[in-house]
């Protein structure tokens, strides 16, 4: 019988104008490139209930949202997406890549609504029944220099997006903080460097995880060998 395949999960985390997106789609791009079956995703989001109560808490009109309702709502759009999305798709054994995870709301809401970071933790691995990524890649922001990439174009900032460079600030220790605190399992690359020395680290730290295993390809059986891993 063969090995049942098991797919390697990294989250992009960050302060608003990072550079998540982007380099979550380069290394999607690299990944795809050698054949790899990947799944690109984003919180909040990622199913159709997500994406309505990303709509609920991120876009402005909807009155008062308090802090603990705004974390609520993140973790509920977070249980769909770990059961619908994210643990599918690595049982399928494929690469996900998802802009924002838990840490996400563990600094937002935990350390920049003060709601506490243990709560929020815990209330987030109660709803996503524990999963957790083998790497998260923090590119780490300066709130002033997020603000300026994020109001160079058109786009108006969201609800998030407009809070004071202060609780921007707050949230930038508090990621740290937790790459302090788990330096196996993360990632820290100055989100002010270029983008393509970025990628490139990027890419070796994957490739260091992917080293000696079968990744998945696009298209490969659902029993073939895959990459190692415990999501």
């Amino acid at each position: 019988m063969s090995k049942q395949r098991s797919g390697l999960f990294i989250a992009f985390e960050g302060g608003d104008g990072a550079g998540k997106s982007t380099q979550a789609a380069l290394l999607a791009e690299t990944l795809e490139a050698r054949g790899l079956a990947v799944l690109r995703t984003r919180e909040p989001g990622g199913t159709p209930i997500g994406e309505k109560l990303r709509s609920l808490v991120l876009d402005h009109g909807h009155g008062l949202i308090d802090a603990h309702t705004e974390a609520l709502i993140f973790a509920a759009s977070r249980a769909a997406h770990a059961s619908q999305v994210i643990r599918p798709a690595l049982e399928r054994g494929e690469v996900v890549l998802t802009d924002r995870y838990i840490d996400s709301s563990v600094a937002y809401q935990g350390a920049g609504r003060a709601l506490g970071e243990d709560a929020v933790r815990s209330l987030n691995e109660w709803a996503t029944s524990g999963l957790q990524p083998h790497l998260t890649v923090l590119l780490d922001v300066d709130p002033a220099v997020g603000r300026s990439r994020r109001t160079a174009g058109d786009a108006a900032e969201d609800r998030m997006e407009s809070e004071a460079d202060e609780f921007h600030a707050r949230i930038r220790d508090a990621f740290l903080d937790l790459a302090r605190r788990r330096p196996e399992s993360y990632l820290v690359l100055p989100a002010h460097h270029p983008v393509s020395e970025l990628s490139s680290r990027i890419l070796a730290r994957v490739d260091a995880l992917l080293a000696g295993n079968a990744p998945a390809r696009a298209g490969a059986d659902a029993g073939a060998p895959g990459v190692g891993g415990h999501p």
